[in-house]
C-alpha cells in the first residue's frame, strides 16, 4: 500500500489537521511492457496491471475512536493490509474527541468530515466520487459518528458499518438526554456537554438523530446499508448499540446486526471485523483491473 499522512489548513475548522490516506499502489506496475520488467525482490504479484491516467479507488472513510488520532487504527489493526488486498482506498481525518459533530462550541467537524474532506480526497487522490465506490465505518465513538454522517448524509456513502459505537449520537434520544443529565458527563466528562448542549434543548435539535433517521426513511431517497455490531461483553456500549439497533429495525432501516460472543471493547474485535467488512460485507470490486 502506499501510505500518506498529510496537513492542511481545514477551512471548516480553522486550522492544520492531519489526514492518513492508503491505497494500493503495490498492486499496480509502471510498466507498459510486462516483458520488459526486471525480476527484483517484491511483496506484489509477477504480473500486475498497469496505472492508468485518471483511475480511481472505491474509498473506505475510516473513523477512529475516542482519544485516538488517524494513524491509531494502522497501528493497532491489520487494516492496511485488508485493504490492499481487497484493493481499495481508506481516509482517516483526525477528528480528535470531536464526536463528528457540528460543536456547540463553534468547531464544525460535521462540515470538515461530510462535505469539506470528501471534496479534498476527491480533487487531489485517486478517489471515486461514485455513492457506491464509497463507505464509512468507525469503531467506537467513531461507529457513531459514522452512524450520524450515513443518516444525515446518504447521499455520500452506500455502506456504514458502526462497530461498538457507544459514545456521543444515538438515535435513543431518552437515552442520550439521561446520560448528558447524569453525574459522570456533567461532572467528570465536560467535552460531552460542551458538544452536543444542555440536555433540555436536545430533543429536536441538530444533534438528535431520531427525527434525521425517521424523516430519512419516509423520503423515498436512497437509503445505505446499515451493518451494526457489538461483542457481548461490552457492557452498557453493548447496550447502548443493541438500542440503536432496534430502533433502525423498527424504523424500516436495511440491517445487518452481529453480536461477537466473547468480544470486548477493543481493537481484537475491531481488526476481527475490519477484515470482515472489507472481505465481505462492503461491495468491493477488489480486482486491480477494476479500478474506474
Amino acid at each position: 500500500m502506499a501510505h500518506v499522512r498529510f496537513n492542511y489548513r481545514s477551512e471548516a475548522l480553522s486550522k492544520y489537521i492531519d489526514v492518513t490516506v492508503t491505497f494500493p499502489a503495490d498492486n499496480y506496475s509502471f510498466y507498459t511492457d510486462e516483458s520488459a520488467r526486471k525480476p527484483r525482490i517484491s511483496h506484489g504479484k509477477n504480473t500486475k496491471p498497469q496505472y492508468r491516467p485518471g483511475m480511481k479507488f472505491q474509498t473506505v472513510y475510516l473513523i477512529h475512536g475516542g482519544g485516538d488520532d488517524d494513524t491509531t487504527p494502522y497501528r493497532f489493526t491489520n487494516v492496511e493490509r485488508y485493504a490492499d488486498e481487497n484493493n481499495v482506498m481508506l481516509v482517516t481525518p483526525d477528528i480528535s474527541n470531536s464526536f463528528g459533530a457540528d460543536t456547540e462550541y463553534g468547531m464544525d467537524y460535521e462540515l470538515f468530515l461530510t462535505s469539506e474532506l470528501p471534496c479534498l480526497i476527491q480533487a487531489i487522490f485517486p478517489s471515486s466520487p461514485r455513492r457506491e465506490d464509497n463507505f464509512i465505518i468507525g469503531f467506537a465513538m467513531g461507529g457513531n459518528v459514522a452512524l450520524s454522517a450515513a443518516l444525515r448524509y446518504p447521499e455520500l456513502y452506500s455502506v456504514c458499518v458502526d462497530m461498538s459505537g457507544g459514545i456521543g449520537y444515538t438515535l435513543n434520544t431518552a437515552g442520550f438526554k439521561a446520560e448528558m443529565e447524569s453525574d459522570h458527563f456533567k461532572n467528570h466528562f465536560f467535552l460531552h456537554n460542551a458538544t452536543f448542549g444542555p440536555a433540555d434543548k436536545l430533543e429536536g435539535s441538530k444533534h438528535d438523530l431520531y427525527p434525521i433517521a425517521k424523516a430519512l426513511i419516509g423520503s423515498g431517497k436512497p437509503v445505505p446499508q446499515f451493518i451494526i455490531l457489538h461483542g457481548s461483553e461490552e457492557g452498557f456500549i453493548g447496550d447502548r448499540v443493541a438500542k440503536d439497533a432496534e430502533i433502525m429495525k423498527e424504523l424500516g432501516f436495511p440491517l445487518k446486526y452481529v453480536v461477537e460472543p466473547g468480544g470486548k471493547h477493543d481493537f481484537y474485535l475491531w481488526d476481527k471485523y475490519l477484515k470482515i467488512a472489507l472481505d465481505e460485507w462492503l461491495p468491493l470490486k477488489r480486482d486491480p483491473k477494476s479500478a474506474l
